[in-house]
């Protein structure tokens, strides 16, 4: 791979995502961005190598919020080109239901805090969004869209 930092850009990034809904509310992160911009954004990060994407989006959401949460369906998959650092990054998008929470766990380096807000909430802060993802994988649950978790196929040999 090449050390040249222009190359970072041009070499898309694969995360997962994580939607958790209860009660009408949304489980986010408020997080510090490298340009000093306070942003929410799902409970998502990078896949490790070798790492299966299930296990990402649960490692994520654990590292993030200190939830446990089950995925229980596949949401989509997206593309986002990031105008801020110029990154193109594919996005798995999971449901998840919360299992229980860690109040002391320590949260991720930037993460501020985990926070449930409302879709209009969400909504009436789009400058406050780390990407127009934020929103539209939240209207995406809310019209229902679910894929069964059996179409991801992980392979090892």
């Amino acid at each position: 791979m090449s050390e040249d930092p222009a190359h970072y850009t041009l070499l898309p990034h694969l995360t997962v995502a994580v939607v958790v809904e209860k009660e009408g509310r949304f489980l986010l992160v408020e997080e510090a961005t490298d340009g000093d911009r306070v942003v929410y954004n799902q409970p998502a990060g990078h896949v490790e190598p070798e790492e299966e994407l299930l296990a990402a989006a649960v490692r994520e959401t654990r590292e993030e919020t200190g939830w446990e949460v089950e995925p229980v369906a596949l949401l989509g998959l997206y593309r986002y080109h990031s105008p801020w650092n110029g990154v193109t990054y594919h996005r798995v998008c999971f449901v998840a239901r919360p299992l229980s929470h860690d109040r002391e766990m320590a949260l991720d380096e930037g993460i501020l805090r985990a926070a449930w807000l409302s879709r209009d909430e969400i909504a009436s802060r789009p400058e406050r969004l780390r990407s127009p993802l934020v929103l539209r994988v939240i209207d995406d649950y809310l019209a229902g869209r679910r894929h069964p978790l059996d179409v991801i196929r992980e392979v090892d040999e």
